[in-house]
């Protein structure tokens, strides 16, 4: 993958920044992005105002495929229009996705400065969870509960128990090398951490790779702590011992992480919050962990009406 400077190149644009009051358009002429690895630091959204492009493929049907994403800013918002298509190749898994990728034509909007909001805001299947800055979106649940269909979808009440994790592998979702996959629409989107983006590299702070719905910056896994860099780590842990009833909802066997309701939050007994996020220097961010939950756990902000499905 290609390393570059200053976000995705855009440091070299008059567009980079743009401050101006009014609408301030992307470059007509199209950044390629295909496989880059992201540097840059910065959480306001500005500062990615620009065109993208990707040549990517979806590998298990032999497709080409190319990406598209335009940020652009006003006083107070930025605006991400995407055709949801990657940066990088997809569909790469064991078995070739249920829905075939189709792309999109969607347009999120943040607050340039967001705020903490008096209480968290919790995810919902109702709400897109985030944009990331090659155009996809993370939208961490799954519409599928134990004893509910197959299981994979139609479970949108969120007061069903035993919702399953896409993120673990007994709950066999189907995903890409990128914690990928597509809805019944074709829309490709995030469960976890891309496997693209950012450097897997513990000698410097992670970038910014993309933004929750309630515009604050979601980085990759990595943050300077004192005189160390490290990995950022979850609060949120197994419960122990075995699964007792829900109702009459009852799937058995030890916590093991197959359902978001095996995990509980422990206050302190990592870096991040319930959100999965901590303020650093006075800025406040979410971080990619490697365990529950992976990118999000709530809004600390107040999300946009744009993420809304």
């Amino acid at each position: 993958m290609r390393s570059i400077c200053c976000a995705l190149a855009l440091a070299l644009t008059s567009a980079c920044g743009s401050d101006s009051g009014g609408d301030s358009n992307a470059e007509d002429t199209a950044r390629d992005i295909t496989d880059v690895i992201l540097t840059e630091v910065t959480g306001d959204c500005s500062d990615y105002v620009d065109r993208y492009t990707s040549t990517v493929r979806d590998i298990n049907r032999n497709l080409g495929f190319t990406g598209d994403l335009v940020v652009t800013v006003t006083d107070d918002q930025c605006a991400f229009s995407t055709n949801a298509i990657p940066n990088h190749d997809f569909n790469d898994g064991a078995r070739s996705f249920v829905n075939p990728t189709q792309a999109q034509t969607i347009t999120y909007r943040i607050p340039r400065a967001p705020a903490i909001a008096g209480a968290p805001t919790a995810l919902s299947l109702r709400t897109d969870n985030a944009i990331f800055l090659n155009g996809v979106k993370l939208d961490l649940l799954a519409a599928g509960c134990f004893g509910v269909g197959d299981g994979k979808i139609g479970c949108f009440n969120m007061g069903v128990p035993f919702r399953y994790d896409p993120m673990a592998a007994s709950a066999d979702f189907g995903t890409d090398s990128h914690n990928a996959h597509t809805q019944p629409d074709g829309t490709y989107h995030y469960h976890g951490n891309p496997n693209a983006l950012f450097a897997d590299d513990p000698a410097t702070p992670s970038p910014v790779i993309g933004f929750a719905a309630d515009g604050f910056p979601i980085h990759g896994s990595y943050f300077k702590d004192g005189d160390t860099v490290r990995k950022a780590t979850s609060s949120y842990q197994l419960k122990s011992g075995d699964r007792a009833p829900i109702g009459d909802v009852d799937p058995g066997g030890a916590h093991d992480g197959t359902f978001v309701d095996d995990y509980d939050y422990a206050a302190g007994s990592g870096d991040l919050d319930a959100c999965n996020g901590m303020s650093i220097g006075g800025h406040y961010g979410y971080y990619v962990t490697d365990t529950y939950p992976w990118v999000l756990g709530c809004f600390r902000g107040t999300p946009n009406a744009s993420f809304n499905k």
